[in-house]
């Protein structure tokens, strides 16, 4: 059944390429022009929040429209970008006022949610993920997360198979490829101290698989990742071949099952297709990259989220 929707917000970076492939798809299906807002803009644009007899009011300087919005697509939010003042705990105050306000403010909106803010930020721990995916049903490689260096080296050297060592957050900063822990790294692992690190079994793979979840609808990309120099981390290689593919039911029940354990209506998986024919968990990020799987595979991924935003269902006709 199709939920109307007067307004759709996109919270994200002003040049975010995502959020503006969004909003053409939007305005070509739908003939909906959605809010945009990034949340760096505060304090710089004003913002207020009335309640009263009559109801509630929400109001920032440069957007209009915010008590008519149904929908919200929680992309890229930053905080506030709040001018420095002489005393660091001064600093500290107004940014957690201004995040408070407007984060209060917006998260008040009673819209569809992609997605809900709360969830979202407990489903981006990857502990999290991967105690939920084992649960689901999915193979997961045997992992290892720790900022202790010996335990790091005991865990390495009692395997049989290669370990990768990856990030363990998932916040902003500079690329980080996957790689195999080498002899050399295994002398500085003293580094991991401040920066606890996931240390995971390398699964030999055929194939990797990146799924974009639509509440429900399964847009699955096949990557033959073993083809190029992206062996070990997919993300290294995208001159390789991409195809659309499904996934076995069985996967399929355990990716659902995993998606709603986590409160996600939205996400991007990535799944190992191993030598030995299992399905391996690697992670989902609630908000990933996947304007280069349309691009790549001809899948209707942005109509398919305008969909859902719109409509409240992520299924495209004659897909």
């Amino acid at each position: 059944m199709e939920r109307a929707t007067d307004a759709v917000l996109i919270v994200s970076e002003t040049d975010d390429l995502h959020a503006d492939a969004l909003a053409v798809t939007l305005r070509e299906h739908h003939r909906l022009d959605p809010i945009r807002l990034d949340l760096r803009d505060f304090p710089t644009e004003t913002g207020s929040f009335r309640l009263d007899k009559t109801g509630t009011n929400r109001a920032l300087s440069h957007v209009h429209g915010l008590d008519d919005v149904r929908a919200v697509w929680w992309r890229r939010p930053h905080p506030c970008r709040v001018p420095h003042g002489v005393r660091a705990a001064d600093d500290e105050f107004r940014q957690a006022e201004c995040d408070g306000f407007l984060q209060g403010m917006l998260w008040s909106i009673p819209a569809y949610w992609v997605n809900d803010p709360a969830a979202e930020r407990t489903a981006s721990r990857k502990i999290v993920q991967l105690e939920t995916a084992h649960r689901a049903g999915f193979a997961v490689p045997e992992t290892l997360i720790t900022n202790d260096p010996d335990e790091a080296r005991s865990f390495v050297e009692s395997r049989s198979v290669p370990v990768i060592y990856k990030r363990t957050g998932t916040g902003r900063g500079e690329f980080s490829e996957t790689r195999i822990v080498t002899r050399a790294e295994l002398g500085r692992l003293a580094s991991i101290r401040s920066t606890p690190t996931t240390f995971q079994d390398y699964v030999d793979a055929t194939c990797d698989l990146r799924v974009v979840w639509v509440d429900g609808v399964e847009w699955t990309v096949r990557i033959d990742s073993q083809a190029g120099v992206g062996r070990v981390d997919s993300r290294l290689d995208t001159s390789v071949a991409f195809a659309p593919d499904r996934l076995p039911a069985s996967v399929s029940k355990s990716l659902a099952t995993l998606m709603g354990a986590l409160g996600l209506s939205f996400g991007v998986i990535d799944l190992r297709l191993g030598a030995d024919g299992e399905y391996y968990f690697l992670e989902v990020n609630p908000q990933g990259q996947f304007a280069y799987l349309e691009i790549k595979t001809g899948l209707p991924l942005f109509t398919s989220l305008a969909n859902l935003l719109v409509c409240g269902d992520g299924a495209v006709a004659g897909w």
